[in-house]
């Protein structure tokens, strides 16, 4: 398993299980995608009830009516690829990878994080 934060040319962040799509063996292999499953959008906003810089961290599905756990997508689409902070980890792996439809969940059903710097 390999979660990552991704960041696509649209601005969206996206957290998933993260696996290449590659063509070719050997010294020929060449990256040309990724497939991410059961990936989500994280949606951060500020807090407005705390003076310090809270931020309030929410995961919705993304392409919440497919059907479809694993999608692929092309590389020209990926800006980065990064690590997510832990407790953003630890909330997408309890929420998102431990519950059996979570595709199908709405987003009052996903539980938010807050993180003060």
């Amino acid at each position: 398993m390999s979660i990552k934060l991704v960041l696509l040319k649209s601005g969206e962040d996206i957290i998933s299980d993260l696996t290449e799509m590659v063509v070719g063996e050997g010294e020929n292999r060449v990256v040309v995608g990724y497939f991410f499953t059961k990936p989500c959008v994280v949606k951060m906003r500020t807090t407005e009830e705390s003076k310090d810089k809270s931020y309030q961290i929410s995961l919705f599905p993304w392409l919440p009516l497919s059907k479809d756990t694993k999608v692929p997508v092309i590389n020209d689409w990926v800006i980065t690829i990064v690590e997510p902070i832990d407790t953003l980890r630890e909330m997408y792996e309890n929420d998102v990878l431990k519950k059996k439809n979570d595709q199908t969940a709405s987003a009052a059903e996903q539980s938010d994080l807050v993180i003060s710097n």
